[in-house]
């Protein structure tokens, strides 16, 4: 039954993922142009929203703080951010919006998705010599939060309170998401390229 929730749950997210725009690799570019940022602000109003919910929840008891999972900071983690930037920006997708392209037909999509899957075998393969490097080593404390979240198992590197933190960046991200214009550069319609 989880297995089919799972599919259910990734479907649904496909398909909204197919209508904002955010498998079309034209869109993208244009959100990363600067030249569309519809997409940008869909995305900013998200992470706004889930944040002020989730650590809302936290605070007032309705979310059980055992279930936050944080994931430990090393350098290599920076590295592969700097990495997937690049190649969302050379492509026009990220992983996620990869996956969700492929499903409606874009070959582009699909030879991303395997290039994908071979760097993923090529990473596994050499992990011993990543690890040997001490790109993979905990920095900053490893698991730890911007600010501490009562009932956790993560320190916080600030002494506020994370719940709080979290609902402020959250508005944050909101305002943001209001506040931007449509474009911030381009032609006065904001047109990309036909595909």
């Amino acid at each position: 039954m989880t297995l089919v929730l799972a599919i259910a749950i990734g479907a649904a997210f496909g398909f909204v993922l197919d209508r904002i725009g955010a498998t079309n690799p034209n869109v993208i570019i244009g959100m990363l142009t600067l030249r569309r940022l519809n997409l940008m602000k869909t995305i900013l109003l998200a992470i706004g929203t889930g944040s002020i919910l989730m650590f809302g929840g936290q605070l007032l008891g309705l979310v059980d703080v055992g279930h936050m999972s944080v994931k430990a900071a090393y350098a290599g983690v920076f590295i592969g951010g700097l990495l997937l930037g690049v190649g969302w920006a050379a492509a026009g997708y990220c992983p996620g919006t990869a996956i969700g392209a492929a499903a409606t037909g874009r070959r582009g999509a699909l030879i991303y998705v395997v290039g994908g899957l071979f760097g993923a075998a090529a990473y596994m393969a050499t992990y011993p010599m990543w690890k040997a490097s001490g790109l993979l080593d905990d920095i900053a404390g490893g698991k730890v939060t911007l600010g501490a979240v009562p009932g956790s198992a993560y320190e916080g590197i600030w002494t506020v309170q994370g719940d709080l933190l979290g609902i402020a960046l959250g508005a944050v991200f909101v305002a943001v998401a209001f506040a931007l214009p449509q474009r911030l550069t381009g032609d006065a319609t904001g047109r990309l390229p036909a595909e």
